[in-house]
């Protein structure tokens, strides 16, 4: 079965467990432990109001605080990892480094244009599996390319993971605060 189809199948039985006047807005698959595939279900009201559920792979609420917490921060992370690898739009800088090569051809930027390819190899199209695996391949994709650009520099990627923490605290909180089961 495709991830899609999981995706899909997740998403039905989720909607079994709506607060009323609410539907599912997200669903999405994360692998915190290898093996152990969970998704986070979010729902949303007409109102803008969030409730949020973790569903095991056999669509089954998840009630252990820790596992729903591993879920919520992987998840989390691969997400952030994804969209602040080299600022974001790595078709824009692809297409700037092709441009510099084109115009003034500077020594390593062939690497460089590879590196960002790698990148965008990685980070691939959605929907993807959020993991430890992932989370650290995006970050030696995005460490590759970093240093192929300057190797002087200071990791930004690195820099924006951290400075995500709180945002990913907050995620945490808002999902204890308002999920569909009792958390143990």
């Amino acid at each position: 079965m495709t991830l899609l189809a999981d995706l899909e199948r997740i998403a039905a039985a989720a909607a079994q467990h709506a607060p009323e006047q609410a539907a599912v807005s997200a669903v999405l698959a994360a692998e915190p432990t290898p093996g152990v595939r969970a998704y986070l279900c979010a729902y949303e009201s007409e109102g803008g109001e969030r409730a949020w559920l973790v569903l095991d792979d056999d669509g089954v609420p998840v009630t252990a605080r820790g596992e729903v917490r591993d879920v919520v921060a992987i998840a989390a992370l691969c997400e952030i990892a994804a969209e602040s690898a080299a600022g974001g739009d790595l078709d824009e800088l692809l297409a700037r480094l092709v441009a510099l090569r084109m115009s003034e051809a500077p020594e390593g930027i062939a690497e460089a244009e590879d590196a960002v390819r790698a990148l965008q190899r990685v980070i691939g199209a959605p929907p993807q599996l959020a993991s430890p695996v992932r989370l650290d391949g995006i970050g030696a994709a995005a460490r590759r390319l970093e240093l192929a650009l300057d190797p002087a520099c200071p990791s930004p990627f690195t820099a924006a993971l951290r400075a995500a923490q709180g945002a990913v605290d907050a995620l945490l909180r808002e999902v204890e605060d308002s999920y569909r089961a009792r958390l143990v």
